[in-house]
């Protein structure tokens, strides 16, 4: 079969090509968008990544190109018009999990890294200042810390943190009673887990109900100088609304992986460019304020995962038609 691999970076590339040798690949670093569209000519199937633009004018031209197969290198699949692909009869599927263990520890990285001010300290030994004034953190042991989804990943978060001693607050709309049964975490409601979390970080999917679920009304009912993290969907702040937080002191610590307008910004190169976002411009500013670009994931057994499973979603298309991790609308 002939694949399209659009935002084929240079740090996946070896594990597609290992996991699809039957396969012939057509690797571009370039992201699918409706000018790029036409890549995918002569093409069975696309492989795409969370930034690719699967909307529904690109989706019936790849329709038109006689595609027939939408493999995502992700979990996530709200960058992909599913109705416009059924309707077009192209099937969709999806890598439903990679390595969660990977996200966690990321996540806790980052509390690390803001709690003890790690990048900050790094800098200084470089310039051989050697000062620890303005480095003082806290003890994570003893914090209450609400967690925000309970799904693999934020399960995996929780036992991390409560090898930490942390007491864990926990929200979710289904609750996982198998973690309960072995970490000591109580279930709330959103604004207790507000009112009351040390830190808060969120796992959650990104839905109707939680877009904008940080937003200026649940950053007031904070701890002031909560500590927030998102390693999740950009979506779920409301990056604004945390400027504001974050210029009041009500959010003392903010560590991102994920941001809403990362497709144009993140996995590539801009050190040459002018910088157009205004908004994260702004947040960079903030010297509490951590930012890595959507690399939680970045673990060669997280990419090795990716590579075996979409190989596993296309060899299953391509003999019966369907796979165990088709996508429909809902």
């Amino acid at each position: 079969m002939i694949i399209t691999v659009f935002s084929a970076h240079k740090y996946e590339q070896s594990y597609l090509q290992e996991a699809m040798p039957a396969h012939e690949l057509r690797l571009f670093e370039v992201r699918l968008t409706l000018k790029t569209v036409e890549l995918a000519q002569g093409s069975e199937a696309v492989a795409l990544f969370v930034t690719d633009d699967g909307s529904a004018p690109v989706i019936r031209r790849l329709g038109e190109m006689g595609v027939k197969f939408i493999a995502l290198r992700s979990a996530g699949f709200n960058h992909v018009d599913l109705s416009a692909a059924e309707s077009l009869g192209i099937k969709v599927a999806r890598v439903p999990e990679y390595s969660p263990a990977a996200i966690a520890e990321h996540t806790v990285g980052l509390m690390l890294a803001l709690n003890r001010k790690l990048v900050k300290a790094h800098n200084r030994v470089r310039d051989l200042n050697f000062s620890l004034e303005g480095l003082v953190g806290f003890d994570m042991e003893g914090k209450t810390v609400g967690v925000a989804g309970t799904g693999k990943i934020g399960s995996k978060v929780v036992k991390i943190l409560h090898g930490f001693g942390c007491k864990i607050l926990a929200f979710d709309p289904y609750i996982n009673e198998k973690l309960q049964q072995e970490i000591p975490i109580s279930y709330v409601d959103f604004d207790t887990l507000c009112r009351e979390s040390d830190i808060i970080t969120l796992h959650l999917p990104l839905t109707a109900e939680s877009k904008y679920i940080i937003n200026l009304e649940n950053i007031s009912k904070m701890k002031a100088g909560v500590m927030l993290i998102n390693t999740s969907r950009g979506a779920l702040v409301n990056t604004r609304d945390a400027i504001e937080g974050l210029k009041s002191g009500q959010i003392g610590g903010l560590g991102l992986d994920v941001y809403e307008e990362e497709e144009d910004l993140f996995f590539e190169d801009h050190s040459g460019d002018i910088l157009q976002d205004d908004i994260i411009a702004r947040l960079m500013t903030f010297q509490n304020v951590l930012i890595t670009s959507h690399q939680a994931f970045l673990t060669v057994e997280a990419l090795q995962k990716i590579a075996s499973v979409t190989s596993m979603n296309i060899d299953s298309f391509a003999k019966s038609g369907t796979s165990p991790n088709e996508l429909h609308p809902s």
